[in-house]
């Protein structure tokens, strides 16, 4: 995707930055396992990890064969129930503990406007994991002018309340930051929300009531540690 808030395009390009292999970054998080306790464990993002899902499942097979918890930030985009992509996530699901899903905007028009890609996939990869009990966390991002509206915040709250088999363990609303600016003037990137500041704070109370969010209360053995 391209949400017009990205706050990283350093990473849209797949063959620039260090490369590391499962074994090499499982060893370095290792020197760090005494701090995790009984919660602890790695969280993979971008980007959009699935794009690299062979990596992933290849690093989250090998990181519970060590018995690491493991944790995956997606925003569902790259999701198909095509092979042989469908045959990896299914393999992925069962050796990750939680995954943390980025709703971008739950009506596929706007979802298109603001990322190039309407959200059909997304939600269906939701209900997968919804009827095969993989927990996750659902995150919003609270945009002025593009997903601070109430009419769609309800609607969102209500989509994910439906979600079955009580596996949405907590919402979060993430407010808006202008921090990744200065990475698109640097590489002479249009910016394409320049000029919107982060919502107010009684904007981000108004969603988190919307969505619901008191009604999850976040963990049940596990909770994601910072990213590697």
């Amino acid at each position: 995707m391209r949400c017009q808030y990205c706050h990283n395009p350093d990473t849209w390009k797949l063959n620039v930055g260090d490369q590391m292999t499962a074994d090499e970054i499982l060893e370095d998080a290792a020197k760090y396992r005494a701090f995790w306790g009984k919660t602890g464990g790695i969280t993979v993002s971008g980007g959009e990890s699935l794009v690299q899902i062979d990596f992933i499942l290849d690093l989250f097979e090998k990181a519970k064969a060590m018995n690491i918890s493991t944790c995956l930030d997606t925003s569902g985009q790259p999701f198909t129930r095509e092979q042989p992509f469908f045959d990896k996530f299914e393999r992925l699901m069962k050796v990750t503990d939680i995954s943390l899903v980025d709703i971008k905007h739950i009506d596929s028009a706007k979802h298109k406007q603001l990322t190039q890609y309407g959200n059909e996939n997304i939600l269906d990869m939701i209900q997968y994991m919804a009827q095969h009990h993989d927990d996750m966390w659902i995150r919003h991002v609270l945009v002025p002018q593009r997903t601070d509206y109430d009419e769609d915040l309800k609607k969102l709250g209500d989509y994910i309340a439906k979600i079955p088999n009580d596996v949405v363990q907590k919402v979060e609303v993430l407010p808006y930051h202008t921090l990744g600016v200065k990475k698109y003037h640097e590489m002479k990137i249009k910016y394409r929300l320049e000029g919107i500041e982060s919502p107010t704070q009684d904007r981000v109370a108004n969603a988190e009531k919307l969505l619901h969010t008191a009604d999850y209360n976040g963990y049940k053995t596990w909770m994601p540690l910072p990213k590697l």
